[in-house]
Order: C-alpha cells, then structure tokens, then sequence
C-alpha cells in the first residue's frame, strides 16, 4: 500500500469547534482531545521513521516512508490550524501542546529504536481509533460537515500508511525476542500514557468549557460513546489491541483497504464544497491566521 501526499484545506467554522460532533459537546471534546495530539506527536513519528531511514534497503519501503512522512506533514499542519480556532474558542489548546512537545522531547533523548517503538504502537492506535470511523459511520454521522470531512481524510490516509513504521520496525531491528519485547512493553507502557493524556485533556476542555451547561447528560453521552457496549470505543478496540501482542503481528492482519476506496469521492467532495462557499474556506482560514499572529 503506497501512501498518497494529498494537500487538502477544509472549511472549519470557528463557531462550531466546541460542539460539531452531532452528539454534542462533550463527544465533540473527546475529538478535540486526540487532536490536541496531532501536532507534537506526528512530528515524532516522523522524526523516529527518518532516523532509520537510510538504514531501509527496499525500495517500496524507502517510497513508503516518504509518502508516510508527506501525510503526516498535511495532518500537522491542518491539526495546528483546528487547533487554532480551540485555542480563540477560550480553550487551553496551546497550553496542551506546549505541555505535551515537552513531554515527547525528553522521549527524544531515548534510545532511537524505543522511539520507533511508541511510533508503532501510537500508529497503532491511529490505525484502530481511524478504523472505528470508517467502518462504523453512525459515530461521526451528521457532523458539521467540514469537521466530518476532516476527520474522515485523517482516518482513510492513517489506514492507508498504517503499516510504514511498522515495516520499518521490522527493516530496521533484528528479529528475536528482544525486539518482541521492546514492542509489546512499549505498547503497555504506551496504552498507560496515552490514555492519561487524553483523559486528562478531554477534562481540561471540558472544565474551560463548561459554560455551555448541560453536564449531567453530556457526560451520559460521552460514557456511552467511549463505553458503551455495543459501539462504545473501547470495546471496539479491544480485540485489536489485543492482536499487537501476537510473535507474527503485522497491522494488515485487520485488512480494511477496501476502505480506501472512498479516498477519491472525498476528495472530490471537498473540492466542491470548498468551491461552492470559497468564503467559507477563506474565513475559516483568517480566523486561524489571527490566533496565531495573536499567540
């Protein structure tokens, strides 16, 4: 699976940003947690990938890795800018990814082949949490459309490059059981954090925002969306997580390409949309300009 660089703007409208998820903005906030991640920690995944990529002797694998770092790049950049308009929406997201890039880079001064590990165990859950959106369309339906087209872009291209830092892993470290451990334990320790991350972000949004009231049934709404055993995300995911630990692991194993088939339509569908309202693009794009000369 090659991975495709595809430079994609998207109409966000400021005023929406604390509660376009169609369960409203508690849910909304679970979303706008996980994307206060994007910036810093796609920036290491990118980095950890470089840092064995002259080491990488295929050339499939070599085209891969810089398709895999070109979309990455596209989901900073347009993470930065939604997490601009948290940031003029009086919520703390600067702060967050202050606090969190300082986190990632005391991981810097690690061993680079640990680096690579939490790359291939967040990939993981990217991978996971990307699947749950695009094979179950009732969790993200009847969203502010440009949030839904964003996050539905974000999800098709890491299921798209979901097994790059993965290949590379297995290019780049000699197989045994020590590369097995150093994969499965950071996963463990990986789950631990990346969980206390977001939980303690999704509260902190939700503490800034708490102006907007209805707390008792928002909360009910994200319990459920998170819990819930039927389509709550972390049953969801379970069975997957679980997967990673297996000696023959390899993220195909879960084979969701025919998901990909959806990439083109949606590309074309926001070609369109930003050509109908080009105002709309425009506005969304100053609005995030102007936090960022303010910041």
């Amino acid at each position: 699976m090659m991975p495709v660089r595809r430079d994609l703007r998207f109409a966000l409208p400021a005023e929406r940003a604390c509660d376009w998820h169609q369960q409203g903005s508690h849910v909304t906030h679970f979303f706008n947690a996980l994307s206060l991640l994007f910036p810093a920690g796609e920036r290491f995944f990118m980095d950890s990938v470089r840092n064995y990529r002259d080491s990488i002797d295929d050339p499939v694998l070599k085209k891969q890795v810089l398709g895999f770092i070109g979309q990455e790049a596209m989901h900073t950049r347009e993470h930065i800018e939604y997490n601009d308009l948290l940031q003029s929406a009086g919520l703390p997201a600067h702060k967050l990814d202050r606090r969190l890039t300082w986190f990632l880079n005391q991981h810097r001064k690690m061993p680079k082949s640990f680096q690579l590990a939490m790359t291939v165990a967040l990939e993981h859950y990217t991978a996971m949490l990307a699947g749950l959106l695009l094979e179950d369309d009732t969790r993200i339906a009847g969203s502010v459309p440009g949030y839904l087209q964003m996050w539905t872009w974000h999800a098709l291209e890491e299921t798209e490059h979901k097994a790059v830092s993965f290949d590379v892993w297995n290019a780049a470290l000699k197989p045994g059981p020590l590369r097995y451990l150093l994969r499965t334990g950071t996963m463990l320790a990986v789950t631990l954090v990346f969980w206390m991350i977001v939980f303690d972000f999704h509260v902190r949004l939700l503490i800034a925002d708490r102006k907007r009231g209805g707390h008792v049934r928002g909360m009910w709404r994200v319990i459920k969306y998170l819990y819930g055993p039927r389509h709550g995300v972390f049953p969801g995911i379970a069975m997957e997580w679980l997967r990673f630990f297996k000696p023959g692991f390899h993220p195909w194993d879960h084979d969701n390409r025919a998901q990909l088939a959806r990439i083109d339509s949606l590309v074309a569908a926001v070609h369109l949309a930003n050509a109908a309202d080009p105002a709309a693009l425009k506005t969304s794009q100053t609005s995030r300009r102007g936090v960022r000369a303010a910041a």
